[in-house]
């Protein structure tokens, strides 16, 4: 059965919670659909985990449709978001071919990052072309550096009514999905009440339609697991490499074959 959007409208009437990841390849995918994660995300966060860098920022249009092509390929009837990285929407034609080329290999929903009016305006040019467009507001990483570091956002009354209106406005505009990122959970309650698209939370409380974190958190594999984040692995991971190595050292792998 093919995942799609309705499925998550259809939960949030019926206030029924969803689990989502990221992901950047065939076996995860498969592994996290067959697990019941219907919703995926090939994220700029693939930078930092998959690529090592201390930011989003240095992640190419090319990542990224490479690593929806290989997520797609293993999990083909997932609801795949993905993102557009930094400096791939600057402008209204940018945006649209990008969003194009991503769909084109298997993208379902396109994520922007938002964090000023043109922004808003890009995104409103993007669902004239029905386009299904995630809004990402709050911590938004690829503007790390304007906003003094990966911080919470919202916390002071402007700055959440601020992000009330652009989440408001997003919806307006034809937003399918909207995701928060480390606001206040209160924020975050307000917003997922005030809007009637699904509203996915990370760092945001439990009030929001769905959560989303980072599979190689959840794993338990990052040096720095952001603090609203939970190991769920218990490091099992690195047991198994432990006795791997372990085996190869005593020599008790590979078996004789007689």
């Amino acid at each position: 059965m093919m995942y799609t959007i309705n499925h998550l409208k259809k939960m949030k009437k019926n206030k029924k919670k969803f689990a989502a990841l990221t992901v950047y390849d065939a076996t995860f995918a498969r592994l996290l659909y067959n697990q019941g994660i219907n919703v995926m995300l090939v994220g700029d966060s693939l930078g930092m985990v998959i690529q090592g860098h201390n930011s989003t920022l240095s992640v190419t249009m090319n990542d990224i449709i490479y690593h929806v092509n290989c997520v797609k390929n293993g999990a083909p009837n997932c609801l795949l978001l993905a993102d557009l990285p930094f400096m791939s929407y600057n402008n209204n034609e940018q945006a649209l071919n990008n969003s194009v080329k991503l769909m084109k290999v298997g993208a379902n929903i396109i994520k922007l990052e938002v964090i000023n009016k043109q922004s808003l305006d890009i995104i409103s040019y993007l669902t004239k072309y029905s386009i299904p467009i995630c809004g990402h507001i709050g911590l938004t990483p690829q503007y790390v550096n304007y906003l003094g570091g990966y911080k919470i956002q919202g916390t002071y009354s402007n700055d959440a009514n601020k992000l009330l209106d652009y989440a408001v406005f997003l919806e307006q505009a034809g937003v399918v999905i909207l995701l928060l990122e480390y606001v206040p959970e209160f924020l975050a309650k307000k917003i997922t009440e005030t809007l009637k698209i699904p509203v996915i939370g990370i760092g945001a409380g439990v009030h929001t339609d769905g959560q989303i974190l980072v599979l190689q958190d959840v794993l338990g594999i990052t040096n720095n697991i952001p603090v609203f984040a939970k190991n769920y692995l218990d490091n099992h991971i690195n047991i198994a490499i432990s006795k791997y190595i372990k085996e190869v050292e005593f020599g008790t792998f590979p078996i004789k074959n007689n």
